[in-house]
């Protein structure tokens, strides 16, 4: 099996709305959940993505 679009991080300011085996980066304000998915998504070479105001997730496309 060879994976193509995949989860790489999750990013809130609530984590009760993130659950499961991907990275999770709880954040205190939404400008450090800005700053660490902005990092994130370098980092990891991925896109990130607004869900809501308290989520971003990075994915590998």
């Amino acid at each position: 099996m060879n994976l193509e679009k995949y989860i790489l991080a999750i990013i809130t300011t609530n984590p009760k709305k993130a659950a499961g085996s991907t990275a999770i980066f709880p954040c205190e304000t939404n400008e450090e959940m800005e700053f660490v998915a902005a990092n994130l998504e370098a980092i990891l070479d991925g896109i990130a993505h607004r869900l809501t105001d308290e989520l971003y997730i990075i994915v590998k496309h």
